[in-house]
């Protein structure tokens, strides 16, 4: 480097990628050794280890397949390992725990490995193939959010094709040589103390609670329904808020000023000024604040700022999270707070985030008449200014400017004058005329002859200004033209062949939703009364998530569509795949009340965690029915099937609800920024596994029972009607 001249790092985006993928592999690994340790407590030693290399396998055929693949090994790609780690502990435990057992009651051998994974071959495939039914249509959504679901897909996609393949045609071997324990160690006495005590706790107490839930079925289902309701409730009324996509907190905060067209340089520096006394003050308030409460007092590494005529920014470079006292989110609204409202800005942008860009709230109106756009807008904005926590309320009409227009008077034409002739002159005088170029290393370089600085400042110099006309002769401008001030138009923006003005408001403190359902029920509606002819609709962030979820719907209506065809031909029931399938809402029900619970908003992300579950409590659940089913054919009664199948079912259900909850426990508890963006996920599919346990455990026997008591009910009913039918028949004579 030249002598004065150093380099420093401003930002390095490495570094960021290296924190992330470092906390969720730290999580990751931390929670497979909490699954294992879990699943070596509740299962033979042997079963346990090879269960969880299962998972290790699962996901190293995972990475293999990645780049034939078209994916990278990033952070979503990263999280979507994450996501599927219960679905494969799910299979591999199901499959497991039924060798297990076959082992135990056959004696051990090649055979009762067969005999173990075949009988839940059935239940654990369709199982498998419903999930990936269920994350198929984030793999065909379009545009820029493709990108991103597009890898959740794929990887989820191979992590279950593999993981089937594991379970079923390596597990097995691996577990084929598994004979009764005749000589017990410490630890394998304690542990199969713990495995005795939760096949003696499943024979009794479960069994006991299982009849008494499918004896009072209906209150059973009651309890469910009315839980799964008051979670909608939670939901819609706002004490769980919902954003499209989480918060990433950024190490930078932006401020970006942006000025209307021929503001004077002196407004932008002061401007500056105005931005970096906000900063410093932040600097002494977070001070202050450490020497009267204890803290580091460090918050702000260094800053940059810049002026020029059309804007102002400024990049506020944060001090490392684990040192600062203040989160990006905090330090941003501060500072914004400290800056107030420059009111001559076009637009005011303060960002501390990697993802969320521009103004939460964003209208587009739309009227072929200027002046009743200007209106509407005006009185749009007014209303959006009344709401707390809405700030730097704009829309894109600012930044006009005066501009002169020049009429040609009567009779000047006599004179030899066109309109077009005196604009060029006029600009020739005012903007300048290129008269040469002289060619420099760097570029050529422009001669413009125009007017003297001194007269080119002020209006006045119109009255001294002459026309040349095309005779030669010099004509006052003011005896040619009428000089009219009016305002300008720099720009006309049109949708659907009218004017549109669009109207934005950024928002803080998760009040988007409020406040758009307030301002579109309310408001809305009467701006639209009181100017006719205009069209109110939504545009930036509200639109393209409208779009998005509108595309979502009708993907994921052919998804479910789908599920249910493929279940119902499987079990030869139209009932089954309802029942089985209620694991979708019951994992929003869990998912409302994690995110309630621990404070955070739910995502985007939220419904991945949501399908993740799903797809959990779908395996538990066709794992039960499918016992319900086999018992039944070995002529048991339907209460003593299902309470049969629900005890024998009993551990590996809890197994892999549980063990999905540990394993995501890092996580869940990671405080760093890092782990900020992957909470309302980690939280669905945690509290969506918690909460299904129970809806697998009681309300799908109940419900097993209900519907068979439509059914008897309905055959009954047909009987019935028959017999009437058939004596009134006989009344009249008729034999039936």
């Amino acid at each position: 480097m030249p002598e004065g001249v150093s380099l420093t790092i401003w930002f390095d985006q490495a570094d960021v990628y290296i924190s992330r993928m470092g906390t969720i592999g730290e999580s990751a690994y931390l929670g497979l050794l909490l699954v294992f340790l879990v699943l070596i407590l509740s299962l033979r030693p042997k079963v346990a280890l090879w269960v969880t290399a299962g998972i290790a396998v699962a996901f190293m055929g995972t990475f293999a397949l990645l780049p034939a693949n078209d994916v990278s090994l990033n952070i979503m790609s990263t999280f979507a390992f994450l996501l599927v780690l219960g679905i494969v502990v799910d299979d591999a435990i199901v499959v497991g725990e039924s060798i297990h057992q076959q082992t135990h009651r056959m004696g051990g051998g090649p055979e009762g490995a067969i005999e173990g994974a075949f009988i839940v071959s059935k239940p654990v495939f369709f199982a498998v193939i419903t999930t990936m039914i269920a994350f198929a249509p984030w793999f065909f959504l379009s545009g820029t959010d493709a990108q991103v679901t597009r890898q959740l897909s794929i990887v989820i996609t191979l992590a279950l094709v593999i993981s089937l393949i594991e379970a079923f045609l390596i597990l097995p071997a691996h577990l084929r040589n598994m004979r009764h324990r005749e000589e017990l160690g410490r630890f394998a006495a304690w542990q199969k103390k713990i495995e005795e005590g939760i096949v003696t706790f499943s024979n009794q107490r479960y069994r006991s609670w299982i009849t008494t839930a499918i004896e009072h079925r209906y209150a059973t289902a009651a309890v469910f329904i009315t839980g799964f309701v008051i979670s909608v409730g939670v939901f819609s009324s706002g004490w769980v808020k919902f954003n499209f996509m989480p918060e990433v907190e950024n190490e930078i905060i932006y401020i970006n000023v942006e000025l209307p067209s021929g503001t004077p340089y002196s407004r932008a520096l002061s401007i500056l000024d105005q931005l970096q006394e906000a900063e410093l003050k932040l600097i002494e308030e977070v001070e202050a604040e450490a020497e009267a409460k204890g803290g580091t007092g460090k918050l702000i590494e260094g800053w940059y700022t810049r002026s020029r005529r059309d804007g102002v920014i400024a990049i506020v470079k944060l001090a490392p999270p684990e040192i600062r006292d203040l989160s990006a989110k905090e330090a941003a609204t501060r500072l914004r707070e400290l800056v107030g409202e420059v009111p001559d800005a076009d637009n005011i942008d303060v960002n501390y985030t990697m993802n969320n860009n521009g103004p939460q709230l964003s209208y587009v109106l739309r009227h072929r008449d200027m002046d009743v756009l200007r209106a509407a807008s005006n009185d749009l904005q007014a209303r959006l200014y009344t709401y707390d926590g809405t700030y730097y309320v704009r829309d894109n009409l600012r930044g006009e400017t005066d501009e002169l227009h020049l009429n040609l008077r009567p009779g000047a034409e006599k004179l030899g004058v066109a309109l077009s002739e005196v604009s060029r002159q006029v600009r020739q005088a005012y903007f300048g005329e290129e008269v040469q170029r002289l060619p420099r290393e760097n570029g050529d370089v422009k001669v413009m002859v125009k007017y003297p600085k001194e007269q080119r400042r002020n209006l006045e110099s119109l009255n001294n200004f002459r026309v040349r006309t095309n005779d030669g002769r010099e004509v006052p401008l003011l005896s040619v033209v009428d000089v009219e001030l009016t305002t300008g138009v720099q720009r006309i923006q049109r949708r659907d062949g009218e004017r549109m003005v669009r109207v934005s408001a950024h928002v803080a403190d998760d009040l988007t939703n409020d406040i758009n359902m307030d301002v579109s029920d309310t408001f809305l509606p009467e701006l639209e009364r009181k100017y006719a002819g205009l069209k109110i609709g939504k545009s930036g962030r509200q639109e393209a998530e409208e779009e998005f979820f509108s595309e979502i719907a009708a993907l994921y209506l052919v998804s479910f569509f789908s599920m249910y065809a493929l279940i119902a031909i499987a079990f030869r029931s139209y009932f089954l795949p309802l029942l089985i399938m209620t694991a979708i809402p019951c994992g929003f029900m869990g998912a409302v009340y994690g995110h309630l619970i621990f404070g955070v908003s739910m995502a985007l992300f939220s419904y991945f965690g949501i399908g993740a579950a799903a797809g959990v409590v779908v395996n538990d659940n066709l794992v039960l029915v499918d016992l319900i089913g086999r018992l039944r054919e070995q002529g048991k009664s339907i209460v003593e099937a299902v309470v049969e199948a629900g005890v024998t079912r009993f551990r590996p259900i809890l197994l892999t609800s549980v063990t999905t909850f540990v394993g995501l426990m890092p996580i869940m508890a990671e405080r760093s920024t890092d782990a900020q963006f992957l909470k309302p996920a980690v939280l669905a599919l945690a509290f969506g596994v918690l909460f299904a346990l129970f809806v697998t455990l009681f309300m799908v026997p109940a419900l097993y029972c209900i519907g068979e008591d439509i059914k008897a009910g309905s055959k009954q009913g047909v009987s019935r009607v028959r017999e009437l039918l058939g004596s009134g028949l006989e009344t009249l004579g008729v034999k039936f």
